[in-house]
């Protein structure tokens, strides 16, 4: 198994919610670790960089708005496959849509304030993280 680090979010909603604790208990009891962490409230020229991709899509300025909107935890995670079982974890985007037991069938509102975010893939961990952490932050799992 490949060791990897991965990026994730606990979004507003998550903040609000006070479930922080049920959230990483879920990364940990699959295998995560947390590498790093920190609450901060994202500014909005941070959330346009981090959301670039979505900029030309509809829901881009209610995405920005919804991810400014309060504190947030972003996070590094570490473990074997972490991209693919932090997104295993996490379930589909959509809450209706997924598995029982995932963080987003659990705690998810809708499609856009679904609890978390995690990056895709091994390339867009590496960019996000960049975006939230310096490389010496993020400790030696």
């Amino acid at each position: 198994m490949a060791k990897e680090v991965t990026f994730s979010i606990i979004k507003p909603n998550g903040m609000r919610k006070n479930i922080i604790g049920k959230i990483i208990e879920k990364f940990e009891e699959n295998g995560l670790k947390i590498a790093a962490a920190k609450i901060m409230v994202i500014p909005r020229a941070k959330c346009e960089e981090f959301y670039a991709e979505h900029k030309a899509r509809p829901f881009f300025g209610e995405l920005v708005t919804f991810m400014t909107s309060g504190p947030v935890m972003v996070m590094a995670l570490a473990g074997d496959n972490a991209v693919a079982k932090n997104r295993e974890v996490m379930g589909a985007t959509d809450p209706k849509k997924a598995a029982p037991n995932t963080i987003r069938a659990l705690w998810g509102d809708s499609v856009g304030e679904n609890t978390v975010h995690g990056s895709d893939s091994i390339q867009s961990a590496d960019r996000e993280l960049k975006i939230f952490f310096e490389a010496k932050e993020i400790c030696n799992q």
